[in-house]
């Protein structure tokens, strides 16, 4: 077979179209990838709708993929055929600008973004950089661990990074895409976590995914709430809705910090004497690099974190992105081959 299947928006707010293309071939430094899952991420209406900086179109998002390396181009020695391997929101760094000379590719400045800068996982085959590869445990399936690559990384390395230890009250704004990673991740790491939420109806989810407790925000006021347990040492914000995130930032203890993966362009309102006279932050994590998405992974098996998924197959692409975008998807969506 020569020809593969794709799905691609064509402009700022077109339709996905079906289209067959080329099996494309990597080339120096590339991988080709046979793609067996792709998760769909609300990052995913940057392309549907044109909002990012760059993008060029016609373009297939995708950028939470899982499958198995099909063919490599000249000078790639760590990846193998036949091995598993997935690609996150992190594709590729240029290894020149400040950040990257620093070690810090996360942040590199000509970052690529894998469905994005280039074709990603809408497809039964992608080629992506040497450098945006990430190995899968066996023990996860290419679903199970599609949208670990994204939304799984962001939870959990803000997290391991937010300086929480084990015994801090840890509070997770949101049980959604996002959130219902987040309670697993905090509770595995040791911390008193608190799910936040607004009305009753996610309490028994959330205290079954290890919260050690449900504040409705509905019914009680979540500073109250918080402060009346002496406070959170971290609040991890990932509802994308910036009033949520400010109204809760005086549940933060002395030292604590607001930690925010849930991306909204709408600014957090916060004043400066919330945060000078508690020594509070305001603070945002992106999601890592794919050795962070190995450890993201690893630590999955280890803890037993999973997330709720629904899966469509590929052609079916544009009724799994409404599924999403329209937040009925409990909790992420991912496409199969």
């Amino acid at each position: 077979m020569s020809t593969m299947q794709a799905m691609q928006i064509s402009k700022a707010g077109g339709d996905f179209e079906r289209v067959e293309r080329e099996i494309p071939t990597p080339a120096a430094g590339q991988v080709l990838i046979k793609v067996e899952a792709c998760g769909i991420c609300h990052s995913d209406a940057f392309v549907k709708e044109g909002g990012f900086p760059g993008l060029e179109f016609p373009r297939v998002p995708g950028h939470e993929l899982a499958g198995r390396v099909a063919a490599l181009g000249d000078g790639v020695s760590m990846w193998s055929e036949g091995q598993r391997v997935g690609v996150g929101w992190h594709g590729g760094h240029c290894f020149r600008c400040e950040p990257c000379r620093r070690g810090d590719f996360v942040t590199c400045e000509k970052a690529d973004v894998c469905g994005i800068t280039y074709d990603g996982g809408y497809a039964e085959y992608v080629v992506v950089p040497e450098a945006a590869v990430a190995a899968i445990p066996e023990a996860l399936s290419s679903v199970d661990a599609a949208p670990l690559l994204c939304a799984g990384i962001t939870t959990y390395n803000a997290l391991r990074n937010s300086g929480a230890r084990a015994g801090d009250l840890v509070a997770v704004q949101g049980v959604g895409g996002l959130g219902h990673l987040g309670i697993q991740y905090a509770a595995s790491m040791g911390f008193r976590t608190i799910a936040l939420s607004r009305g009753g109806d996610k309490k028994e989810l959330a205290l079954g995914l290890g919260a050690s407790e449900y504040i409705d925000t509905e019914a009680v006021d979540p500073v109250e709430a918080l402060q009346e347990r002496g406070g959170a040492r971290v609040i991890l914000a990932t509802a994308p809705s910036a009033k949520a995130m400010a109204s809760v930032i005086d549940g933060l203890k002395v030292d604590g910090k607001l930690l925010i993966v849930g991306a909204t362009p709408d600014p957090v309102e916060v004043s400066p004497f919330q945060l000078i006279m508690k020594r509070r932050t305001v603070a945002g994590w992106p999601s890592g690099t794919p050795r962070d998405s190995e450890d993201t992974l690893n630590f999955s098996v280890l803890s037993g974190t999973k997330a709720h998924i629904e899966t469509y197959p590929l052609l079916e692409a544009a009724a799994a992105y409404d599924r999403m975008i329209t937040n009925q998807a409990r909790f992420r969506v991912v496409l199969t081959m």
